[in-house]
């Protein structure tokens, strides 16, 4: 029979970590710990990357927020809007197309719609990391209290 091994992951810090992007930082998780924490992506720290792999059951690397992810967002985002002034801007910008500017910037004229993108971003990334979470056999407290509740 399998134990439980409870530990405290701050949410935030995950989340944080999850939507780094920063590609000269991999961020992992201390299963034993909670804690998370970044190893620089230089060639120089091949020890502390090799203890790492060697103790892969205890630390679990973070994958990276990626250009992918944030063109998915800002598609499924477009699909939904229904002026087709801001549309064609968005759509432009996604493209590449000049001239362009950031989405961000372009929606911060458009407040209601800069809040529905944000609100989108934010379920996304919490989805991607709960599904992150489930993969990897990690689960909230709440995931855990539901499932008492439902046995």
């Amino acid at each position: 029979m399998a134990t439980i091994h409870s530990v405290e992951i701050s949410w935030e810090d995950l989340l944080g970590a999850f939507t780094s992007g920063q590609p000269d930082k991999a961020y992992y998780l201390d299963r034993l710990t909670g804690e998370i924490f970044f190893v620089p992506s230089t060639s120089e720290n091949s020890e502390v990357r090799q203890q790492l792999q060697n103790n892969g059951e205890r630390f679990l690397e973070i994958p990276p927020f990626d250009y992918r992810s944030e063109r998915q967002i800002v598609s499924e985002f477009v699909a939904q809007i229904s002026d087709p002034e801001l549309r064609s801007l968005l759509h432009t910008s996604l493209a590449g197309r000049k001239p362009y500017g950031k989405i961000e910037d372009i929606l911060s004229f458009y407040p209601h719609e800069e809040e529905r993108f944000a609100l989108l971003k934010d379920r996304f990334l919490s989805d991607r990391l709960k599904t992150w979470m489930e993969e990897n056999n990690l689960f909230t407290a709440n995931t855990l209290l539901q499932d008492m509740k439902h046995a």
